[in-house]
C-alpha cells in the first residue's frame, strides 16, 4: 500500500492521477485534512484518513499495512519557524517508521546539500532528509530548485504591471523545476520495488535562464512586455509579513531567499537533469503560466 500525504496539493495531485492511473499501483491510502477538496475519483478509488500528518496517532493510523509513503512537509506560513515547523512533522513519521511496516519514503526536498546554510526551509528540508534516513528506511529525496509553479502567484502582477518580482540577481542563472516533473518522480520511484538505501535525485529542468532570460520568454509567449524587477530579501519579508506570515516564518523564508541569492545552490552548478525533470521554462509558460494570466 501507498500512503500518500498532501493529496490537494499540486504535487499530490498530479502524483494522485498517476499513480490510479498505473496498474501496479496497488492500494492508494491519502491524508487530508479537508477529503471534500479530493476529486471524486480519489475519494472513490483511494482510502481517506481526515486530518493532518503531523498528528503522530493519524499517521499511525494512516500507515498501518502501508509499504510505501510519499511525504511533503507543507508550508505554512502561520508556523512560528521553518525549522519547527519541519520538526513538528519529521518526528511522527520518524516514530512510525521505527515501528516497522514502511520500507520506502519518497520526500520532497530541495538542491542544496552541502553548501545552504542558515537557508531556513532550505536548511530545514535537508535536515528531514537526514533525520528520516537515519532511521534506515529506504529513503530518496526529491531535490529540485527554484519551482515555476511559484510564479503563479505573480500572474496579476504580470497581466496588470508588465513585470515579476524575485530577490536573485537578474543577470545570475535561476534553476527550475515544474511540480509535474516532481509528481512523476515520485511516481517512478513508488512503483519500482527494486530500489534501495539513501539518495537525493536532482530534479534540475533542461532551462540555464537568469531572471532576466525568464522575462523575455514570458514576453514572448504572452505577447506582451514582462519585465523583472529585483527585490530586497527585508522587502520580501515585509510583504510576507503583510499577507499574513508570522514574524517567524517571514524571517525563516527571507534567510532562504538571500541564502539562495548569496550561495549560489540554485544557480549554473546545478547541472540539468532531463532525464528527471524535462519540462522547460516556455513550454511551462505556454500550457500553465498563460492560461492564469489570460484568466
Amino acid at each position: 500500500m501507498i500512503v500518500v500525504t498532501t493529496p490537494t496539493g499540486r504535487i499530490g495531485r498530479d502524483l494522485l492521477d498517476l499513480l490510479l492511473d498505473a496498474r501496479d499501483a496497488g492500494p492508494l491510502r491519502v491524508v487530508a485534512r479537508d477529503p471534500a477538496r479530493l476529486p471524486a475519483r480519489v475519494r472513490d478509488r483511494a482510502e481517506v484518513v481526515r486530518g493532518s500528518h503531523a498528528d503522530p496517532g493519524l499517521l499511525k493510523e494512516a500507515c498501518a499495512g502501508a509499504d510505501r509513503v510519499f511525504w511533503l512537509v507543507p508550508p505554512t506560513p502561520t508556523a512560528d519557524s521553518a525549522e519547527r515547523h519541519f520538526d513538528a512533522f519529521t518526528r511522527p513519521l520518524c516514530e512510525v517508521i521505527g515501528q516497522g511496516g514502511v520500507e520506502r519514503v519518497v520526500a520532497v526536498s530541495t538542491l542544496g546539500r552541502g553548501v545552504a546554510r542558515d537557508a531556513g526551509p532550505v536548511s530545514a528540508s535537508l535536515a528531514m532528509d537526514d533525520r528520516i534516513a537515519a532511521t534506515g528506511v529506504h529513503y530518496r529525496a526529491l531535490c529540485p530548485p527554484f519551482l515555476m509553479e511559484n510564479l503563479l502567484g505573480q500572474a496579476g502582477a504580470v497581466r496588470d504591471r508588465g513585470a515579476f518580482f524575485l530577490t536573485v540577481a537578474g543577470d545570475r542563472v535561476l534553476r527550475t523545476c515544474a511540480t509535474r516533473d516532481i509528481a512523476a518522480a515520485a511516481a517512478r520511484l513508488l512503483l519500482d520495488p527494486t530500489w534501495t538505501g539513501r539518495a537525493d535525485v536532482p530534479l534540475v529542468g533542461p532551462d540555464e535562464l537568469t531572471p532576466e532570460g525568464m522575462a523575455r520568454v514570458m514576453a514572448e509567449v504572452l505577447e506582451r512586455p514582462v519585465g523583472y524587477r529585483r527585490a530586497t530579501a527585508e522587502e520580501y519579508r515585509a510583504s510576507l509579513a503583510r499577507s499574513g506570515a508570522s514574524e517567524g516564518w517571514a524571517r525563516s523564508v527571507s534567510d532562504m531567499v538571500r541564502a539562495i541569492d548569496e550561495q549560489g545552490f540554485y544557480g549554473a552548478d546545478a547541472p540539468s537533469t532531463p532525464e528527471w525533470a524535462p519540462t522547460g521554462f516556455r513550454q511551462w509558460c505556454e500550457e500553465v503560466l498563460e492560461p492564469a494570466v489570460r484568466n
